[in-house]
């Protein structure tokens, strides 16, 4: 571990000092978080270095809680007594300044350890070389140069490693540490076929650097470049969608959040009052759980001491839970399901963790095998631009157009629109290829019957 970081013991005692005052100060409540984190990468372009960054954070946050269910936050990064003295002050007067809320209580439960979930890896936490991030990314541009003849330039070969450990507490007597370390890589490079350019990159992420292959990232991402390289557009018309493992985290990392009580009760999903509706394929299975070993999304507790778990959110098609928190729990009247996001300077809301589309049973190939005529989707652009009430997205697609199973030429320059809930009740299909990216773990999809804009 650093040594740039207040000693745990120092952290603790500070902790409980800050909620004493709070409690003196006559509020109901307080809780607070403490954060800290190092991270450091290096990114190569066409070899030469373009990036090398090393940056550390740290702070301390607390909220104060009124009788009535007013709030307030105060965060900062200095830990001399006279500065926390007035974090509490502050987050005080901006509770006495803000509205009452129905919902707003601490847990009073106790921490469980994380150990059993292995987000820790020694080797990142003790120090990756400078030398060794080097040695990575050089790898990766060599490899990716030697795949392909027409590869033209390795516009990116990147390494990032760091590590972060942050202290959650509250005046209801919990108290725990949670720590995690993470590493990623990838590369990005440019194909080259006559007049036709193609820019493509493949990376991933992960909690152990054990966990990373940046030689077959490299090898992906001109794979996955060549493969949609010269790319042209289909006549306009319905086809199947067979969507990539990645493709399709994508679209359930949207689908996920669209879960989320705090977004539902605030009008911002169209999942509000589907609970026990239809709302995708028989084939859709949805899970959110953040007790997944070595994953990027898990942890033992959340941001506000709740014990993480697991919750269905699609089953067999059909919406079955939201995520809470514990005010939107206490709202509804159901136990909140561990989901609090937290920042420093912000109140508590609701995220998700991992999220799981549930594999199914058929082979990648079997499913490409079974469509007649389809287009196979390796990149959606604009996913960000879905409207979370009404579920319309208007997407861009590049990928291969697939005849009898086989892969028969390269496509760009098309559209996909529509609405998301159509969209997910026309999947037919998850195949058993499944992967994580970062926090989200998919599978081949097929989808029937969507309309695509091209010629």
């Amino acid at each position: 571990m650093s040594s740039k970081q207040p000693p745990r013991s120092e952290i603790e005692a500070l902790a409980s000092w800050m909620l004493d005052q709070a409690v003196k100060s006559g509020v109901h409540g307080a809780d607070l978080l403490y954060y800290y984190s190092e991270s450091y990468g290096l990114g190569l372009r066409d070899g030469e270095p373009e990036d090398n960054t090393c940056g550390v954070s740290g702070g301390i946050g607390i909220r104060t809680i009124g009788p009535d269910g007013r709030q307030g936050v105060a965060f900062g990064n200095r830990f001399d007594r006279a500065a926390l003295a007035d974090l509490v002050t502050w987050s005080r007067d901006n509770c006495k300044n803000s509205e009452p809320e129905e919902g707003i209580s601490l847990y009073t439960g106790f921490p469980e350890e994380d150990g059993s979930l292995d987000l820790f890896d020694e080797t990142i936490a003790g120090g990756i070389s400078p030398g060794e991030r080097m040695r990575r990314c050089l790898e990766m541009t060599e490899i990716a140069r030697s795949c392909d003849p027409r590869v033209v330039s390795v516009r990116s070969a990147s390494w990032s490693d760091g590590f972060d450990e942050s202290f959650y507490a509250s005046t209801a007597g919990f108290a725990g540490w949670k720590k995690a370390t993470s590493a990623s890589c990838g590369s990005a490079v440019v194909l080259q076929d006559g007049e036709h350019f193609e820019l493509g990159s493949y990376g991933k992420g992960a909690r152990h650097q054990a966990d990373l292959d940046g030689a077959l990232y490299a090898r992906l991402a001109v794979e996955h470049t060549a493969r949609i390289l010269g790319g042209k557009p289909l006549p306009t018309g319905k086809y199947t969608l067979i969507l990539d493992p990645e493709i399709a985290a994508s679209l359930i990392e949207e689908v996920g959040e669209l879960f989320c009580a705090s977004d539902v009760h605030r009008g911002r999903s169209l999942m509000k009052g589907k609970l026990g509706q239809a709302v995708a394929g028989k084939a859709v299975t949805l899970l959110d759980d953040a007790r997944i070993s070595r994953c990027l999304g898990s942890c033992v507790f959340d941001g506000e001491g709740v014990p993480t778990g697991r919750t269905t959110l699609i089953d067999a098609g059909i919406a079955s839970n939201y995520l809470y928190n514990m005010q939107y729990a206490q709202k509804d009247e159901v136990p909140s399901t561990g989901n609090a996001s937290r920042s420093l300077g912000g109140l508590p809301d609701v995220g998700t963790s991992n999220l799981v589309l549930v594999p199914g049973k058929e082979s990648r190939d079997s499913l490409v095998k079974s469509v007649a005529e389809g287009f196979l989707v390796l990149e959606l652009m604009g996913l960000h631009t879905l409207d979370p009430v009404s579920g319309d997205f208007s997407l861009g697609a590049k990928g291969l157009y697939l005849k009898n199973g086989v892969e028969d030429a390269p496509v760009a320059g098309v559209t996909i629109a529509g609405n998301l809930l159509d969209l997910m009740e026309r999947i037919v299909a998850v195949g058993d290829d499944h992967e994580f990216f970062g926090s989200t773990g998919a599978a081949t999809m097929i989808v029937e019957d969507v309309a695509v804009a091209g010629d």
